[in-house]
């Protein structure tokens, strides 16, 4: 098994370089082989500003001295600063080549987050109804691509990072795109700009089931939302979209950057958090979490074009408005959940995991051969004895 297996956490992302370590030493112990950070580009930055750039070098120091890899969204701030016109696009494609430049522990780079919906990409929709989210995010995504690669060519670029559900429905109040549509609409888009260049390594989707009960071999075998069970309909969604074209499409690694399972919390534990837990959520025991996380694993190490998989997050937010899906509560103390995750790591690092015996909400996996040798590689993290270097550029 080759899929990295880390959490999407902010945490570690801290300009005090004792504090991000010890939110990354949380998520070691844990059994973590990576963790997903965020940078939050705005308007006019063509460069990362230096309070976020002392939070990234030390995040990303902290993972070179833990054995953890990070990767790093790329992203603005909502939808009201979605970079739309030709200079905002340059401005945050500069961006992004600075922090490849600046900070040479991030090579594996994530560009925007979920951008078919509309809580992180506006307008999602024309005025006769067309797409026009994915021709934006197309153009955006290739530009920073661009970017990327002229700083360093083996930087690991992945586009995408789609919500696994959405309307389609222009007329609705809350402007969305399903993955199926979106991902459809970026090839079109693609193929469109005439381009004969990739504009992306790898594809990045958020498998969230509908809310945290429902388990994650639970298929979406009519409708448009993507889940962990429905590998095969992404990966032809995939071909369709890129296949013949200079973007690899069936074979394009799959990273899921996101993946959370709500839990109850204790009654010990609860002055930790404030707040009110939404009707929606509907969380799970820890030992339905634990469970539903190894499985989710053991599901993606099983799918043949799966990299890495993220959990959100390594610890619980506080406001039960938000996401209690951590392996930790939200006062560092570890839940049960982390010795099943941890294990779980373990059996599938180990190569101990027999892909006969899991669940695929389908009939089988797609067969597909590995990425090709000239494709580039997701990075792991780096020696820490060259940390000096890496950290010096």
């Amino acid at each position: 098994m080759t899929m990295t297996i880390g959490a999407a956490e902010d945490e570690g992302r801290n300009a005090d370089p004792a504090v991000a370590r010890a939110k990354v030493d949380l998520a070691k112990a844990a059994g973590f082989q990576a963790l997903r950070v965020t940078a939050i580009w705005a308007p006019g930055d063509r460069a990362v500003p230096d309070d976020q750039l002392a939070a990234l070098q030390s995040v990303a120091a902290a993972g070179a001295f833990d054995g953890i890899a990070i990767y790093t969204t790329i992203m603005p701030y909502g939808s009201r600063t979605t970079p739309l016109t030709t200079k905002a696009q340059r401005q945050f494609a500069s961006f992004a080549a600075d922090l490849t430049r600046r900070v040479p522990l991030m090579r594996n780079l994530i560009i925007g987050n979920e951008p078919n919906i509309n809580r992180y990409w506006l307008p999602q929709f024309g005025p006769n109804g067309q797409d026009v989210a994915a021709r934006s995010y197309e153009k955006l995504l290739a530009r920073t691509y661009d970017a990327i690669k002229a700083v360093d060519g083996n930087a690991f670029v992945i586009g995408g990072s789609v919500s696994p559900h959405g309307s389609d429905d222009p007329t609705n109040i809350r402007q969305t795109h399903s993955p199926t549509a979106f991902i459809t609409d970026l090839g079109i888009a693609y193929r469109q700009s005439g381009r004969r260049k990739p504009i992306m390594d790898g594809f990045a989707l958020h498998p969230y089931g509908e809310n945290s009960s429902v388990a994650p071999d639970i298929s979406h075998d009519t409708g448009t939302a993507i889940g962990l069970a429905d590998y095969d309909t992404l990966v032809e969604l995939l071909g369709k979209a890129f296949n013949g074209t200079a973007q690899v499409g069936t074979k394009l690694p799959i990273v899921y950057d996101e993946y959370g399972i709500e839990s109850v919390i204790p009654a010990a534990e609860i002055h930790s958090y404030s707040g009110r837990e939404p009707k929606t959520t509907k969380p799970v025991s820890e030992a339905i979490q634990g469970k539903y996380y190894t499985e989710a694993l053991e599901m993606a190490a099983c799918q043949p074009t799966v990299r890495a998989m993220f959990l959100f997050h390594v610890t619980d937010e506080s406001n039960l408005g938000r996401w209690q899906s951590g392996v930790y509560y939200a006062d560092g103390t570890p839940k049960s959940t982390r010795a099943i995750v941890k294990q779980a790591i373990q059996q599938i690092h180990d190569g101990g995991l027999d892909c006969s015996l899991v669940p695929s909400g389908d009939d089988g996996w797609t067969e597909i051969a590995d990425t090709p040798a000239n494709d580039p590689k997701p990075h792991r993290a780096p020696d820490s004895s060259n940390l000096w270097t890496l950290l010096s550029g």
